[in-house]
């Protein structure tokens, strides 16, 4: 049975690169959908969230396919 899809306002947790105590890491990080279509969620972030390529993402904004191993409800 599919898992369904994540909504606006929904908790979620990403793995992504951020900074946690003055280290960049690339693990679980707790933020809140904010925007949904067919495919995606939008999740915003309270810290600094970065791109794959390295850069800092100015909106703290990323987006990820509703079915990707890379977000999760909370744990």
């Amino acid at each position: 049975m599919p898992r369904a899809k994540f909504v606006v306002g929904e908790q979620v947790e990403v793995r992504c690169d951020h900074i946690r105590d003055g280290q960049r890491v690339h693990d679980w990080l707790a933020g809140r959908v904010v925007q949904v279509d067919q495919r995606m969620a939008a999740v915003r972030f309270e810290t600094d969230v970065f791109a794959s390529n390295g850069g800092v993402i100015p909106d703290r904004v990323l987006w990820c396919a509703h079915g990707s191993p890379n977000i999760r409800r909370p744990q």
